[in-house]
Order: C-alpha cells, then sequence, then structure tokens
C-alpha cells in the first residue's frame, strides 16, 4: 500500500513538474513569438512612416509644380490682358487725335467762311457807298453845267462824228486790211502758244474702282449671312458689288463717280474696323458721306488757289469741287474746266486782256454740270441762272450762255472760252462718246424710277442690266409694288433703247429700330 501510495505521489509529482516544464515552455515559445510579432509591428510602422514621408514629398512636389504652373499662365494672361490694353489705349489715343485735328479743321473752315462773309459784306457796302457818290458826282456835274449826262454824251459824239468822220473811215478801212492779213496767222500762234505752255495728261472716267482685301475671308464678311451685309451695301450705296474669284480683291461698279467714290471709302473703313453689319454698314456710310461733302468744298477751295481766283461764292466752290465728281464724254469735267480755265487765262495773257477773269470764266463755263442731274434744263441754262444767283460778272455769265453757241459771244473773253472749250474736248482720248451715252442711259433709268410716287431712291446697277427702286413701306404695299414695277417696264420699254433686257427690282422693307441706353 505504501509502494502504491508512493507510486502516486511520484506519479503527481512528475505530472506536475511535467507540466510545470511545458508552462515554462510554453512561456518561453509565447515570448518568442511576442518578440517577433513586436519586431513585425515596429518594421510596418517604420515602412509605413517612410512611404508616409515619400507620398508627403511628391505631394509637396506636385503641389509646387502646379503652383507654378498656374503663376506662369497668370502671368502669360496678364500680360495679354495688357497688351490688350495698350492696343485700346492706342487706338483711343488716335481716334482722340483725328477727333481733335476735325475739329480744329471745321473750326478753321468756320472762321475762315466768317472772315469771308464778312470781307464780302464789306465790299458789297464799299461798293454801295461808290455807286452813290459817283451819282451824287454826277447829279452836281449836270448842275454846275446845266446839261444832263445823257445830253453831253450826245453833243460830244456829234461833234466827234462831224469832224473825224472822214479820218476814222480811212483808218477803219486800213485796219480791217491789216487786221485781215494777220489775224488768221496771230491766232494760230496764240492757240498753239497757249498748248504748248498747258500740258495735261489725258485721263479718261472709269466706271469701276477695285479695292483691295487683306486676305480672303473677308469676301465671306462682306457678303454677310445669307448674303445681308452686301444687300445693304448695294442699296444703300446704290452700286454694285461684284465679288468674283479674284484674289484678295473686289470691284465696285457704278456709273456715278461720287456715289462709287462714297461706296469705296465706306467699304475701306469697314474693312479696317472690322465691324461689319447692316446698322453699322449705315453709320459708316452716313458718316462717310460727310466727309466726301467736306472734302469736295476742300477741292472747290484748292483749286481756286491754283488757278489764282478769289472772292467766289461758298455755294458756287462746293459747285466747282463736286465737278471732280461728274464726267462728260468720260471726260472729268473738273479737269476738263480746269484746262479751259488755264488755257483761257494763256489766250488772255497773249491778247492783253484780264486773265484772272478769264480763268473764272472758263472754270465757271460747264458749272451747271455739277447740278444737272437734280435740276431740269440744259448744263448751259443752269449754269446761266447760277451765275446771276450769285452775281457773277457779265463776262462770266455770256462766257457760260455762248460757249456752246446758244447765244453770240459779246466779248473777246467768251470767244477765248469757246475756242478753249473745243481744244480740251478735242484732244486725241480725251473723250468718249460711247461712255457718255452709256452714262446717260443709266442716269435715264434713275430719273424713270425717281418719277413715280412713293419711290424713296433708284439705283442702276450691273452696268445698267438691273435697277433698284427703293420704295416707302407706309406709301406703297405689295400689292402697288407689283403694279408699279410693271408700269416703270414699260415706260423703259416706250421711252429707251437699250441692248439686252433690263431687270427691275421693287423693294419694299420694314424696319423697326430701337437704341437701349
Amino acid at each position: 500500500m505504501e509502494f502504491n501510495l508512493m507510486s502516486i505521489l511520484t506519479l503527481v509529482i512528475g505530472f506536475f513538474v511535467g507540466f510545470l516544464i511545458v508552462v515554462i515552455f510554453m512561456a518561453i515559445r509565447n515570448n518568442q513569438n511576442e518578440s517577433k510579432a513586436n519586431k513585425l509591428i515596429e518594421d510596418a510602422k517604420k515602412e509605413a512612416d517612410k512611404h508616409k514621408r515619400d507620398t508627403l514629398m511628391e505631394i509637396k512636389e506636385e503641389s509646387y509644380r502646379l503652383k507654378q504652373e498656374v503663376e506662369k499662365e497668370l502671368k502669360e494672361k496678364k500680360a495679354e490682358a495688357k497688351e490688350s490694353e495698350n492696343r485700346l489705349m492706342q487706338r483711343e489715343s488716335s481716334l482722340d487725335k483725328r477727333e481733335e485735328i476735325l475739329q480744329k479743321r471745321d473750326l478753321t473752315l468756320d472762321e475762315k467762311e466768317n472772315n469771308l462773309l464778312v470781307k464780302q459784306k464789306e465790299m458789297q457796302e464799299k461798293e454801295l457807298k461808290m455807286d452813290e457818290l459817283l451819282k451824287q458826282e454826277l447829279e452836281e456835274l449836270e448842275k454846275i453845267a446845266k446839261f444832263s449826262k445823257e445830253q453831253a454824251h450826245d453833243l460830244i459824239m456829234k461833234r466827234v462824228e462831224s469832224d473825224m468822220a472822214i479820218e476814222i473811215a480811212q483808218y477803219i478801212k486800213e485796219q480791217e486790211r491789216t487786221a485781215k492779213l494777220e489775224a488768221h496767222e496771230k491766232a494760230k500762234q496764240i492757240i498753239v502758244s497757249s498748248m504748248e505752255r498747258y500740258s495735261e495728261d489725258v485721263a479718261n472716267e472709269q466706271t469701276v474702282s477695285t479695292i483691295d482685301l487683306p486676305n480672303d475671308e473677308m469676301k465671306g464678311r462682306l457678303i454677310g449671312r445669307e448674303g445681308r451685309n452686301i444687300r445693304t451695301i448695294e442699296s444703300v450705296t446704290g452700286v454694285d458689288l461684284i465679288i468674283d474669284d479674284t484674289p484678295e480683291a473686289i470691284v465696285i461698279s457704278s456709273f456715278d463717280p461720287l456715289r462709287r467714290e462714297i461706296a469705296k471709302v465706306t467699304i475701306e473703313t469697314l474693312i479696317k474696323d472690322g465691324r461689319i453689319h447692316p446698322a453699322r454698314i449705315e453709320e459708316v456710310y452716313d458718316k462717310v458721306s460727310k466727309d466726301i461733302n467736306t472734302k469736295i468744298m476742300e477741292i472747290g477751295t484748292q483749286t481756286l488757289y491754283d488757278l489764282g481766283i478769289a472772292k467766289m461764292e461758298p455755294e458756287l466752290i462746293n459747285l466747282v469741287g463736286k465737278l471732280k465728281y461728274r464726267s462728260s464724254y468720260g471726260q472729268n469735267a473738273l479737269q476738263h474746266s480746269i484746262e479751259v480755265a488755264n488755257l483761257t487765262g494763256l489766250m488772255a495773257s497773249e491778247l492783253g486782256e484780264n486773265i484772272n477773269l478769264a480763268k473764272r470764266a472758263g472754270l465757271l463755263h460747264d458749272i451747271g454740270k455739277a447740278i444737272d442731274f437734280e435740276i431740269e434744263g440744259s448744263h448751259v441754262e443752269i449754269g446761266s441762272d447760277l451765275a446771276h444767283k450769285y452775281h457773277e460778272d457779265e463776262v462770266v455769265i455770256n462766257a457760260i450762255e455762248s460757249h456752246h453757241g446758244d447765244k453770240d459771244a459779246n466779248n473777246i473773253i467768251s470767244v477765248l472760252v469757246e475756242v478753249a472749250d473745243t481744244l480740251s474736248a478735242a484732244r486725241p482720248g480725251a473723250r468718249n462718246d460711247t461712255m457718255d451715252n452709256y452714262m446717260k442711259r443709266l442716269a435715264q433709268l434713275e430719273e424713270i424710277g425717281n418719277s413715280f410716287p412713293g419711290v424713296d431712291k433708284t439705283f442702276a446697277v450691273q452696268a445698267g442690266r438691273e435697277i433698284r427702286v427703293m420704295v416707302k413701306p407706309d406709301e406703297v404695299d405689295d400689292a402697288k409694288s407689283y403694279k408699279m414695277a410693271r408700269d416703270i417696264k414699260e415706260r423703259i420699254e416706250s421711252e429707251m433703247q437699250y441692248p439686252g433686257t433690263i431687270k427691275i427690282n421693287v423693294i419694299r422693307e420694314t424696319r423697326a429700330v430701337e437704341e437701349a441706353r
């Protein structure tokens, strides 16, 4: 029993010791695993910290790079904005300078006009005073002599006639013989000498003008969406705009040089400005029309200055300037008038006549052509009426009335004007009869269109193959416009002779315009 007890005790002790050993072994093993786990955790933390630092560095570098790019882009935008602002400032400055120059020019012209009016008034007052003084002197002389002016004149003429009749008759016969021998040769010498002293190039008027474009894209902008820009240009200016395959160029066609010049300047201004739309086209056209009127006055003033002619009514000066935009048989009317003035002045100097008066008569001999399309009558009748209206010298009036043989010339200068007019027109290449007939036909087409009631304006385009009649929409409705087109057709067929066919377009347009402020 003791043996069994000892065996059991030994077994229990052995079991306990084995359990302690297992427990100790497990504890040691757990310590080792925990140490490894801690090490792995530390390594993982270190690796995570490293990745975190690397990521932060990359983020900082990317942020810095983006910041640099944004700053660079902002600098470029600021530079572009500054450049645009500088361009706008320069344009504004140039516009201000131009406006200032125009204002100064207007002030100068107004001042000159006022001075001329004041001087003219002073001269008229002086002339009235002189006439009054002469009248008083004659009255005093008649009282003293107890003879009237007419009685004294008749008495003297009778005495001279009776005393000198034989001598005068002999002298006249002798002078007539001498004059007949020398007159023809002398006249030829004077004309040839005058033509040699005055030499001017011959230049026929053209009916088209060419405008250079910066690029072919500008053609599309001039045509506009669905052709609205080109329709507006043609309806406002009254010209025919030809846009074809010619690179970087368009053609303006019109028989009226003034209308063609206004259209050319209008289109060139629109091209430079870049804003091309119907409202802008009308605005530029109105401004250009006013500028051309100012230019006409400057041309007239410069012409008078070049010829040495002074003391002319401002209205007449304006008409002289308008002659630049008129032609006769293809010859520019102003150039022709200047040439006639110079030739007349040169021949007058050879004959000892008044040179300034001769030049004045030569310059004004065709003045009626400046407005013969506005007033009924020939240019001779219109010119004579204008000369009477503005109190021109009787010599000038007679030169106007006699240069085409409508009246007899009653002085030497009128004869010289007639001769100079013939010389200027007869030079080879100076005139073209076909051109004049063509232009008269276009003018007649417009005149027929304008003669109908309710018509605002009429334009002949396409070299006379088409007319465009703009009617007032409040006076002519759609039904009347069709009837007007037929009536115009019948009048053209009955009154005119022309090659081919003519298309009549009656245009009725209504606009509603407001301005936002």
